[in-house]
């Protein structure tokens, strides 16, 4: 396992000061915003020129949503993952973080033939399907993130998420396991992440409060030595708030998480 923070968590006005940041901190790879990321990619890539800072994923920033109700913005949405995820290919990381839709259903429900949800991930599975093609085609991971209830109506466990993957049935379209969310939605986040032997590809660490890992009540020892049973051997990258000066907090929470790996 390997640890990885989100760039606008780390100081720097320049990609290049972040790099150097965080490798200072004793991060090994740094995950990146996709909006706009196009026109970063030359930036990126002379940054990390001599470093041995990785790019772990790419967040999101595609525009539309895979689940609206206008096919514009559906379009939008597949298009632009699609891109994203010939950047990520051409960037080393691992891929995409994809959220199929945020907030309540769009597309209307059409009971007593199907509900909201049922149409939702039926067309979802459709979609996954294309864009794993892709996915394939460049060597970048579509990584399906479960939210939880507040954030999302539809994929809010990682058994959730792992059902739509086997349905996609794409060896490029994975699940993505965030452990805030997770202390929401799963009676036990160990048991979750056993369950995700072979689907989960990426994490994402928060507290309960969504502060800094150690700043909550979740157990990350126990996290951790899930993901070590399950053989997880790739990156967890700090998606938080930092409660005071990040370059006091982030080495502190390198080695309370480093704690929690023994």
């Amino acid at each position: 396992m390997k640890l990885a923070i989100q760039e606008n968590l780390v100081p720097g006005k320049s990609f290049l000061e972040k790099v150097n940041k965080a490798t200072e901190y004793g991060f090994q790879a740094i995950e990146v915003w996709g909006m706009d990321i196009v026109n970063r990619v030359e930036e990126i890539k002379g940054a990390l020129s001599g470093s041995k800072l990785r790019i772990s994923t790419i967040c999101a920033g595609y525009r539309g949503s895979l689940l609206s109700s206008s096919k514009e913005e559906r379009d939008k949405a597949i298009k632009d993952i699609k891109e994203l995820l010939t950047i990520g290919s051409d960037l080393g990381a691992v891929g995409l973080i994809v959220v199929p839709i945020f907030g309540p259903p769009q597309i209307p429900d059409l009971s007593p033939w199907k509900r909201a949800e049922e149409i939702e991930k039926e067309l979802l599975v459709t979609l996954l399907k294309e864009i794993g093609e892709k996915a394939e085609e460049v060597g970048c991971f579509c990584l399906l993130e479960p939210l939880n209830r507040y954030e999302t109506h539809l994929i809010k466990t990682v058994e959730q998420a792992i059902e739509i993957v086997k349905r996609v049935n794409s060896p490029a379209v994975k699940v993505m396991a965030d452990f805030f969310h997770m202390s929401i939605e799963e009676a036990k986040i160990d048991e979750a992440i056993k369950k995700g032997k072979d689907f989960i590809c990426h994490v994402h660490l928060a507290d309960s409060n969504r502060l800094l890992p150690g700043c909550g009540h979740t157990d990350f020892k126990a996290g951790f030595s899930a993901l070590k049973e399950i053989g997880y051997d790739k990156y967890m990258a700090l998606e938080c708030r930092i409660p005071g000066k990040a370059e006091e907090e982030l080495p502190k929470c390198v080695e309370y998480l480093k704690g929690c790996m023994e």
